[in-house]
């Protein structure tokens, strides 16, 4: 398994000039509760990016997530209004997030389309039939227990925070310490040697869909549960959000290699790099293109290392 370090140091080194700048300028920046809502800020978005990873790292992608989160957000929203326990409202938004993702799994698997084609497809599809079924409609008045999810704390930090770190630490376990982790960098890296070697490919490329998509619909619950109200647009720009975290964090947009050590870096970049604008007196339109180059650029390293790594071992051509 390779590990980008050269990667995750260069986002250490922003993130230290960054605070450099920040201390000079504006120093209520480093106030505690600052920190904390940058936190809680990234928290649905780290918590989606392990699940992203996973797809990533077989070589796939998933850009129907923001589509995700809003269906979740509105029948969480709806199941909450209803009266269900909040645990039923859990098992809803996470399940209602698996079966998306198992939509997707097997389009890919089934009819061999690359993922970014399947998942651009349903993410219009899932869009649009929100937008039937609920006729554009917002939902308000949400139940106090609800909004708990999202507002609440435990030893004076938020849930979102906490749910943050079991996800991170569980990922990182899950990929390091389990055969089904482990087996996920082998598709990534070359999927015909994973097959010779035993591994279920058409399985693992579904079975990461179908993770990434339960895990936006447990990140809908820190999410969606902060609004008064849940719009009929919800989760617009997510999947940008998401992919920036992942992409930055390290993860080759080929596939292959990652750690959720990375996603965390990225994910912290995109929440301070955001706040950090706001406290600067920037303009937040800079934040979007701010995000584009981090892309650009995380990609542009992952293809020169790809093609030095072919000529390496004499598959360049």
């Amino acid at each position: 398994m390779y590990v980008d370090r050269g990667r995750q140091i260069s986002i250490a080194v922003f993130l230290l000039a960054l605070a450099g700048v920040l201390l000079a300028a504006s120093p209520s920046f480093f106030s505690l509760g600052n920190f904390k809502d940058i936190l809680v800020n990234i928290s649905y978005v780290a918590i989606a990016a392990v699940g992203m990873m996973m797809v990533i790292l077989t070589g796939q992608i998933d850009i129907s997530v923001g589509a995700t989160l809003s269906i979740c957000s509105t029948l969480a929203a709806t199941a909450s209004k209803s009266g269900l326990p909040l645990g039923v409202v859990f098992l809803i938004s996470i399940g209602a997030g698996a079966a998306l993702g198992l939509v997707n799994g097997l389009l890919v698997t089934r009819f061999k389309i690359h993922s970014i084609i399947v998942t651009l497809g349903t993410l219009s599809i899932f869009r649009g039939a929100l937008i039937y079924f609920t006729k554009g409609a917002w939902i308000y008045q949400l139940p106090e227990d609800f909004r708990r999810v999202g507002l609440g704390t435990f030893l004076g930090i938020p849930y979102p925070i906490w749910a943050m770190a079991v996800v991170l630490l569980a990922g990182a376990w899950v990929l390091s310490a389990t055969p089904w982790g482990r087996a996920l960098y082998a598709v990534g890296s070359n999927p015909e040697a994973a097959r010779l070697s035993g591994i279920r490919v058409p399985f693992v490329q579904a079975s990461v869909f179908v993770v990434c998509g339960a895990l936006v619909g447990l990140a809908t619950m820190f999410y969606a549960t902060r609004f008064s109200t849940i719009q009929s647009n919800t989760g617009q720009g997510f999947e940008f959000l998401v992919i920036t975290a992942v992409v930055v964090g390290g993860t080759n947009i080929f596939g292959g290699a990652g750690t959720v050590l990375g996603v965390t870096l990225g994910a912290l970049l995109v929440g301070v790099t955001g706040t950090a604008l706001t406290f600067l007196k920037i303009s937040a339109y800079w934040e979007q293109a701010l995000q584009g180059l981090f892309i650009l650029l995380a990609v542009a390293f992952d293809a020169v290392r790809s093609r030095r790594h072919h000529t390496r071992t004499g598959g360049g051509g």
